[in-house]
């Protein structure tokens, strides 16, 4: 199983915590994830109080706060000091947006916190895009886990640039990488998973279906579906067809 920093978990499914209709709905996702990590806002510990927080509590899992909403490293340091205070952790999903319609994140600020915060001693999660230079500063600057986009926070794309990712994944072999936004269906995070990524973090999907719990449950299947079959090795795609069925033994006619 792959450590994030140092925790093993039994899962790769990280689950956020956004959204969800009722507290209790919430709660039951989590538990049909199966999931061993969830992701919180400070911002939504702030709006939903000590009932949340004590939700949070109850479900006891490990907790990867995150800088959801920061534009500036000023404001992604300066919440991820809050959030350590709030949470009792150094562990940080660190996200530095830097366009405010993709919600993409800012490399340069990106880094720069990153460096930032690695020094104080953070476990950081950078959300990053498939960009194989930024993912080299960050492991530079002392993060352990990349976290590279699958499309725009909430679009429920999916993989939109898998030749990116693919790329990712082989440059950077001995590196965790969690893809982190924009999937919307459990095919997707199968998909993901059958590529070698080694986890899966998304929220929207599951927090806004119709039925959280079993969407919930859809996407921890799907996950652990897709990392058996990386394991047992997929088939090449072929240009032409082959018969699975041998010539020989066949009946002749006369």
């Amino acid at each position: 199983m792959t450590v994030f920093y140092d925790f093993n978990p039994g899962s790769r499914f990280l689950l956020g915590t956004a959204c969800y209709p009722s507290p209790e709905l919430l709660s039951k996702a989590i538990a049909a994830s199966q999931t061993d990590i969830i992701t919180v806002s400070l911002r939504r510990e702030g709006a939903g109080g000590g009932v949340f927080r004590q939700l949070l509590e109850e479900v006891n899992k490990k907790f990867l706060p995150n800088t959801a909403g920061c534009f500036t490293v000023k404001e992604a340091v300066t919440t991820a000091h809050m959030a350590q205070e709030v949470f009792n952790t150094n562990w940080i999903k660190l996200e530095v947006i830097g366009h405010a319609d993709t919600l993409q994140p800012d490399p340069f600020a990106l880094v720069e916190a990153a460096r930032i915060l690695c020094r104080e001693g953070f476990s950081v999660f950078p959300y990053t895009t498939d960009d194989l230079i930024v993912g080299e500063k960050l492991l530079e600057v002392g993060c352990q886990v990349l976290m590279p986009w699958g499309a725009p926070i909430g679009s429920g794309q999916g993989l939109r640039n898998k030749e990116a990712l693919k790329s990712m994944r082989a440059y950077f072999p001995k590196t965790p990488l969690i893809i982190d936004a924009g999937l919307g269906a459990p095919s997707q995070a199968m998909e993901a998973m059958e590529m070698g990524f080694d986890g899966v973090l998304l929220n929207t999907a599951i927090a806004k279906a119709k039925d959280p719990i079993k969407m919930a449950q859809a996407f921890g299947e799907a996950i652990v579906a897709g990392r058996k079959a990386y394991h047992a090795g997929l088939m090449e795609k072929r240009d032409m067809a082959e018969a699975s069925t041998p010539a020989y033994g066949l009946a002749e006619l006369i």
